[in-house]
């Protein structure tokens, strides 16, 4: 039989991955914790974490069993509020990026808010922070630009967002109404970091079509790459869902790839109550940021419509 102690208090360790600190919120000794996660490890018959260095970290199956476990006490505490007070009390959690919250999701968020009884508690994480954190059960719902579901996972299809160039208005490739690649040679870009996914993406279409240009300012997260092409440190392209200060223009990029964002959640069953209220809000409006995309009041051409097509 399953010990739930001994789970409960794993998924506390897998929050810290220090035996002291998960020691300390559990108010247990080390030694007594140490030989809980043990025992659960043996009742199981897997390693759930091993040393790399100076650091622990999960294996594979101990992520299955956090994830597990956070499932547990999650529908444990649900039963109790219901019992008890007659509705589920435990929050619903999303999990996504800086820019899908500022551009995509504000209208869904606020639709579920406005009628929805249970809380609603934000994670905002990178792309594979995103997945981690839908894959381990620390967030119901996720979302991320991908290529297609990830393995392990259930993906909804949400929207699809292409990509432009931003320029100060009296730029002179503010005038092009469509800008190629070869536009960019010699250009100063103002780009994420070399490990970010948009600027490798990036670097790789420059590079197949032989066009070179440099860095002017390394910048995460569009409010912060577009500020610097506000202040003319250099030019940036972004997704046509970002909002643009003023005094600056936006032009289609149409041989970069569209993204396409998926709602992400773990597999198995059907969603329900809150959790399943919340994805319903999320593909309704899904398109909703289309009225104030990039190009809206800055000369683009409007993106075609993407009605939310559900992948199982």
């Amino acid at each position: 039989m399953l010990n739930l102690d001994w789970l409960g208090a794993f998924v506390v360790f897998t929050e810290h991955l220090n035996f002291t600190r998960a020691a300390r919120a559990l108010h247990v000794s080390q030694p007594a914790l140490h030989a809980q996660i043990g025992k659960l490890g043996e009742a199981l018959g897997v390693t759930l974490y091993q040393r790399r260095g100076q650091r622990l970290e999960l294996t594979a199956d101990g992520k299955r069993v956090a994830a597990f476990g956070r499932e547990v006490g999650e529908r444990t505490r649900s039963f109790l509020d219901v019992l008890r007070h007659g509705e589920s009390r435990e929050p619903v959690v999303l999990c996504a990026g800086e820019g899908s919250y500022l551009y995509l999701l504000g209208e869904g968020i606020r639709a579920f808010s406005a009628r929805a009884a249970a809380p609603l508690r934000l994670l905002t994480r990178d792309r594979e922070g995103t997945l981690e954190a839908v894959a381990a059960g620390e967030a119901h719902l996720g979302v991320a630009p991908l290529e297609g579901a990830p393995d392990g996972l259930a993906a909804d299809r949400l929207t699809e967002v292409a990509q432009v160039l931003v320029v100060p208005d009296g730029h002179p490739l503010a005038r092009k109404r469509h800008i190629r690649l070869r536009d960019l040679e010699g250009a100063r870009l103002v780009v994420p970091g070399p490990s970010r996914p948009h600027r490798a993406l990036l670097a790789q279409a420059l590079l197949s079509a032989g066009v070179r240009w440099e860095p002017a300012v390394e910048a995460n997260g569009w409010e912060l790459m577009l500020h610097f092409v506000q202040l003319g440190v250099g030019i940036a392209v972004v997704n046509a869902c970002c909002r643009l200060p003023r005094g600056l223009v936006a032009r289609p990029l149409p041989e970069l790839p569209r993204k396409v964002f998926y709602l992400v959640r773990r597999r198995g069953g059907e969603l329900q109550g809150a959790t399943a209220e919340l994805r319903d809000a999320l593909l309704a409006h899904a398109a909703a940021w289309q009225r104030n995309h990039a190009g809206g009041a800055s000369g683009a051409p409007d993106a075609a419509p993407t009605a939310p097509a559900r992948r199982r």
